[in-house]
């Protein structure tokens, strides 16, 4: 039986299988590789039987994702802890300076009260702890009804919508 996700803000099945830095990479199927894995075997990944995404940890730069991003699906951010914030610039650089357009995914500790403001950076995907409940988890999306700030999420910034809203120069 398949994990399931949020995706998008809707439960989903997953169908991607994270396959370990020293794992045997199966010949058929979806798989998420660690980027070293991804770029040390490349060639061989884009030819084998089904789609290949990537997974960061929280010490590795996007960047060295760049010039791939259009050949992969799927980029997860790791969370080895939830106080570990880095997967957040991660994600906005993903976003926002390399115009990452697949699903980004946030895999490790990743909490109920995170979802909100992962969203906001440009996470569409979730992998929360199997026992967790996935519908208590969804309604964390509807905790706060805006942001002050800016986001990928939400590229204007409140107060530039208060200030359309009641007419003034912006």
């Amino acid at each position: 039986m398949n994990q399931r996700i949020i995706l998008d803000r809707r439960i989903a099945e997953d169908t991607w299988q994270l396959v370990p830095a020293d794992g045997d990479i199966p010949p058929a199927g979806d798989i998420i590789v660690s980027l070293s894995r991804w770029l040390e075997e490349r060639s061989r990944l884009l030819v084998r039987s089904g789609r290949t995404g990537v997974w960061l940890r929280p010490d590795e730069d996007p960047e060295k994702l760049a010039r791939d991003l259009s050949d992969l699906p799927l980029v997860a951010v790791q969370f080895p802890q939830f106080t570990d914030g880095r997967g957040y610039s991660s994600a906005r650089l993903l976003r926002e300076r390399f115009s990452y357009k697949g699903e980004l995914r946030a895999i490790g500790e990743v909490l109920r009260d995170q979802l909100f403001y992962l969203e906001s950076v440009g996470f569409n995907a979730f992998a929360i702890e199997t026992d967790k409940n996935l519908e208590d988890a969804l309604a964390a999306f509807a905790d706060f009804a805006d942001a002050y700030q800016s986001s990928v999420a939400r590229p204007v910034p409140y107060y530039r919508k208060r200030l359309g809203s009641a007419g003034l120069a912006q």
